[in-house]
């Protein structure tokens, strides 16, 4: 477990799994097998699996120390949780509160949990099962979340056709925390702990932020679900198949990119495997990765 530094904010990796996942060709609804395999020569094996046509993922958070706050960017998928459908997620037993404790931190220690979006991946260990009853695994934190993607996640989850993993997702994971009132609703642009700035992504949920941190003149772009492989650098038209509106997620997608560029800002994704975070290159019109792999070996 290595820690980066950017300026003042000590970013942490908390892993909860990583392996692979999804079939490229499943996965993205534009998918041309030509651009793909354009691609090939850096993607595999470290973040998709020829041998299987399987893209590799990592679920993880981001732990971040300011000095004056801890704040955990996105929450994983969480233990014992029914998941129908979803195998990756269902009934998990990881040992992510032990690495959170690995990393120096307890649970009661978080000050915020920043939710980018409410999906089955990023809310799971906002709540842990204690004595048969969903309660907040962060006790003193606030989990900031949007507005927009509650409310769109919430009536979604009343009605009947509604896939079962997102109506339990909902009910265990992110009704408890409002019923607890801990929640922190948040529409539009939002400063937030000195140094960092929330900013709507939206496209692959309604109301998906993005969480830009600003530390002496460094930064980072923690991007949520804009994007969810390194493919989607070069091939920044791509969506995946979890996309709920995919001109918006394009939009957003692009905008990022185009931002970590001109700000010089670590671009630092929820899903994507080692070295995890990545500085990104405007080339002759097209987005490319400079990995950051001096941070991740803890130099």
């Amino acid at each position: 477990m290595q820690d980066r530094h950017i300026g003042d904010v000590r970013v942490t990796r908390i892993e909860e799994q990583m392996g692979p996942g999804f079939p490229a060709k499943d996965f993205f609804p534009e998918f041309e097998p030509e651009a793909f395999a354009a691609e090939g020569r850096w993607l595999a094996p470290s973040y998709y699996q020829p041998e299987s046509g399987r893209l590799v993922t990592s679920i993880h958070s981001w732990l971040l120390r300011t000095g004056k706050y801890t704040i955990l960017v996105d929450a994983c998928s969480g233990n014992h949780k029914p998941r129908p459908g979803m195998p990756r997620f269902d009934m998990l037993d990881t040992k992510y509160l032990d690495r959170l404790r690995e990393a120096g931190v307890q649970p009661e220690e978080i000050d915020f949990v920043m939710c980018t979006h409410l999906h089955v991946d990023h809310v799971g260990w906002n709540t842990r099962l204690e004595n048969g009853k969903w309660v907040p695994t962060f006790p003193n934190a606030k989990y900031v979340m949007s507005r927009t993607d509650h409310d769109h996640w919430s009536a979604l989850a009343k009605k009947p056709d509604t896939e079962p993993y997102q109506v339990n997702t909902y009910n265990d994971s992110v009704l408890p925390i409002v019923e607890a009132k801990m929640a922190e609703f948040v529409s539009g642009e939002l400063g937030m702990c000195d140094c960092l700035t929330l900013k709507p992504a939206p496209g692959h949920t309604p109301g998906q932020v993005r969480v830009d941190l600003d530390s002496r003149g460094k930064r980072a772009i923690f991007a949520g679900d804009a994007l969810h492989n390194p493919v989607q650098v070069p091939l920044w038209k791509w969506n995946s198949c979890f996309c709920e509106d995919r001109d918006l997620a394009r939009k957003s997608r692009h905008t990022l990119l185009a931002d970590c560029v001109e700000q010089g800002a670590l671009l630092m994704p929820a899903h994507f495997a080692p070295p995890h975070a990545a500085y990104v290159k405007d080339k002759a019109d097209r987005f490319e990765l400079d990995w950051d792999w001096d941070n991740a070996r803890g130099r």
